[in-house]
């Protein structure tokens, strides 16, 4: 699951950020909400199901006979959908959890030894999407590339094996299952063997986010994670308490998955290779006041030189997208965000 870092690092060089785009604040000792993380506009939901524990978004049994189908019926009408039965061991899961709280659990200025560097796409920091937004959002992050564990062993020099083998663990089992995954939806669109010669291969561009939202003392006037839809082909994400918010027809929907289930949706990439038949959901996080909360994300696309070309149906369907690789998507997105899709449209 190696990812080409040279190249990945390359999009990001043309697009550095500053240190204060980078650098969170201690969460720990703020009793109150700072104007820099402030929003002029509330975050809740305009929809929100009156069980905590639902969700409107559909939930798929891996071993349904009939899975594939569903899976293809969610990733066009909602882009994504819960995955029960998906066969990641509960050790695994949970090994991955008391890692994350280990890691956040520390003080800032350890966390800080991993800091992300303003060009780079690894470490510690705060959402990379923060330029694009006015007020800075109620989160930290750790993110890992690849099978690179560098930044960890900055922040723990003699105690980095654990966390480094829990995430290993994890990464094995969701590049297992992202791959299955897009197996499913490469045959429904017809992706030629050739164009899917890398995957199960060590080119594979995979990566894992780790997010932190710390107890907010003013939920209603913070942003836990902003609006933005992904890059990947799927991005599978393991959460129990979610602040998640899908938007879709004209409105903010509360996603809350059902226990022992993962989110799984798709993005950009998948978007433009089914021509725009597959949503990528335009998705955000709230911030909430009663308790910390955790989610790791698995994000799965191809080679960063990969070509990414739109699937026609038929003679009347055209081409929505224009041809473009990983490595030049990935510089659009750092340079233009939400308008990216529109950069590449035909």
């Amino acid at each position: 699951m190696k990812m080409k870092m040279g190249t990945l690092n390359e999009a990001y060089q043309e697009h550095p950020l500053t240190l204060d785009e980078i650098i969170p604040i201690d969460f720990s000792s703020s009793s109150s909400l700072p104007d820099s993380h402030i929003w002029s506009e509330p975050i809740a939901a305009d929809f929100s199901s009156n069980d905590p524990a639902a969700s409107p978004m559909p939930t798929i049994d891996l071993m349904d006979p009939n899975a594939n189908k569903l899976i293809i019926l969610a990733c066009q009408n909602w882009g994504g959908f819960h995955l029960k039965n998906h066969g990641i061991p509960l050790s695994v899961i949970q090994g991955t959890e008391q890692e994350l709280e280990r890691l956040f659990s520390l003080p800032l200025q350890q966390k800080m030894q991993a800091l992300r560097s303003t060009d780079g796409a690894t470490g510690y920091g705060i959402p990379r999407i923060s330029p694009f937004f006015s007020k800075f959002m109620w989160h930290e992050g750790f993110t890992i590339v690849g099978s690179s564990y560098d930044d960890v062993k900055k922040i723990w020099p003699n105690d980095y094996q654990p966390f480094c083998d829990a995430m290993e663990k994890y990464q094995k089992e969701m590049n297992s299952l992202a791959e299955s995954l897009t197996e499913m939806v490469f045959d429904v669109l017809g992706i030629s063997e050739e164009k899917r010669k890398w995957m199960g291969t060590s080119d594979v561009s995979s990566a894992l986010q780790m997010n932190y939202y710390p107890s907010c003392p003013e939920p209603d006037r913070a942003m836990g994670l902003a609006p933005h839809t992904d890059t990947s082909i799927f991005t599978i994400v393991h959460v129990t308490e979610s602040g998640l918010q899908l938007f879709k027809e004209g409105k903010w929907i509360r996603v809350q998955p059902p226990p022992n289930t993962l989110l799984v949706h798709g993005g950009d990439i998948l978007h433009m290779m089914s021509n725009g038949r597959f949503c990528s959901p335009l998705h955000r996080v709230a911030a909430t006041e009663c308790k910390k909360r955790y989610s790791i994300a698995y994000f799965y696309a191809p080679p960063t030189d990969y070509v990414v070309s739109p699937t026609v149906a038929g003679d009347d369907d055209v081409a929505r997208f224009r041809d473009v690789t990983v490595m030049e998507y990935i510089g659009i997105k750092a340079d233009k965000f939400g308008e990216s899709l529109s950069v590449v449209s035909i």
